[in-house]
């Protein structure tokens, strides 16, 4: 598992920069550099969401299922990365996100 920060303060299971979903999809079949890549499970916080349970349970380390298969971190569709950084502050939707961890393999 990896340890992660979540920059994207407008998802509803971000706590603290930690993620309260247990396990994140990032997306990205076809990146070729982090820009490509998109966190699949963002959900955008809506205020009658401010007080769920997600939020109860912030993880600092994630289990991360990883589309993004030209990453050098990528082995079987699983992010074996020590650390990711999940970028999109302001983000109100998944295509707003991006895996910053994002290294293209050699070729």
């Amino acid at each position: 598992m990896a340890q992660l920060r979540c920059e994207a303060e407008n998802c509803t299971y971000n706590n603290s920069q930690c993620c309260c979903k247990g396990d994140i999809m990032v997306g990205g079949m076809r990146a070729d550099r982090c820009d490509d890549t998109c966190c699949e499970s963002f959900r955008q916080e809506r205020e009658d969401q401010a007080s769920n349970s997600f939020n109860d349970h912030p993880c600092q380390t994630i289990s991360i299922d990883c589309e993004a298969v030209k990453c050098v971190y990528n082995t079987n569709y699983k992010c074996h990365a020590e650390h990711v950084d999940i970028m999109g502050c302001q983000a109100e939707d998944c295509r707003q996100t991006a895996c910053g961890t994002f290294q293209e393999k050699a070729r």
